[in-house]
């Protein structure tokens, strides 16, 4: 990669890695749907203007249908789940249990026929990645809940799903159109909710913080950074930093939020990375590298939590 392919990789690594630690600060003062509102609000606010001056967003509304569908189970639906789930879960196990969206992904592409059948080696990958979760969540079984859990499972088969959906339905369409459109939908769909949960007093600086730090730099910017890291070193490589945003989150979780990573939870993290590599991994041609990411020969820019 070139320097600045270094730069923007180390870059969408933070900003994917850290909205965990941040979804967390928020939902200790606010309902899941208001943050889902404070943040869709904001980042579409930004990105809606800035699609408006450089894409047609006809072509886009034309696939409403599908644009709808990617909107809900992108973002609606996981963004509202990971704030629930944080209410009861650390940010560190939870970016973890993200690290299984590859392994989702690769699962569904087959049911689906999205991708080229499995040999024994991916085969291997997906039971590594079984074992790897059974880990992580048996860490700490009595301690842990498991509807909290089940949550962040629906999280997992949103991303994988929501890429598909981009991949397959809205191929070609310029992905800042989609995505300033998306964020404003969600947003006027959890208006009524945010209004009715409405917190009656202003929340703390540190809470404000994080709901502007995941607006706009989680969201809007990172679409923005992301996009530019696709220009420089190409749709596969990017998907890179699919193994490297759990890691991030963990990290920021024990350090900064004093919270505890038991043995357990880190073997079973690396079974997963371990495991979502093999089993996305594709036999290399003569002139084009395997791609890491799940479920696409392109790396489509979706919104991470």
């Amino acid at each position: 990669m070139t320097r600045r392919g270094i730069v923007l990789f180390a870059l969408m690594s933070i900003i994917w890695g850290i909205p965990y630690l941040f979804i967390r600060v928020a939902v200790a003062e606010i309902t899941p749907a208001v943050l889902v509102l404070a943040r869709t609000s904001v980042a579409a606010a930004i990105l809606l203007p800035i699609a408006l001056l450089r894409v047609d967003l006809g072509p886009i509304i034309a696939r409403w249908r599908w644009l709808a569908a990617f909107a809900l189970i992108e973002i609606a639906i996981p963004w509202v789940m990971l704030g629930s789930a944080e209410q009861h879960l650390s940010s560190s196990l939870t970016g973890i249990l993200i690290a299984g969206v590859p392994l989702v992904g690769t699962v569904l592409a087959l049911l689906t026929g999205g991708a080229d059948r499995l040999d024994r080696i991916g085969w291997l990958g997906l039971l590594i990645g079984l074992v790897g979760v059974v880990a992580i969540v048996g860490a700490d079984i009595g301690g842990t809940d498991l509807v909290a859990v089940l949550q962040v499972g629906v999280v997992v088969v949103c991303y994988a799903v929501g890429p598909a959906i981009l991949a397959r339905r809205l191929n070609g369409l310029p992905s800042l159109g989609i995505m300033a459109l998306s964020l404003t939908g969600v947003a006027v769909l959890y208006l009524p909710f945010g209004i009715a949960q409405w917190p009656a007093t202003t929340p703390s600086t540190e809470v404000l913080a994080a709901i502007a730090v995941l607006a706009v730099v989680c969201t809007a910017a990172a679409f923005l950074v992301f996009a530019a890291l696709i220009g420089e070193i190409g749709p596969v490589r990017a998907t890179v930093i699919t193994y490297v945003n759990p890691m991030v989150a963990a990290v920021l979780g024990v350090f900064v939020l004093g919270e505890v990573l038991a043995p357990p939870m880190i073997l079973g993290f690396g079974l997963v990375i371990a495991g979502s590599v093999l089993a996305t991994r594709r036999p290399r041609g003569p002139a084009e590298p395997a791609p890491v990411g799940a479920l696409a020969a392109e790396a489509p820019v979706t919104a991470e939590a």
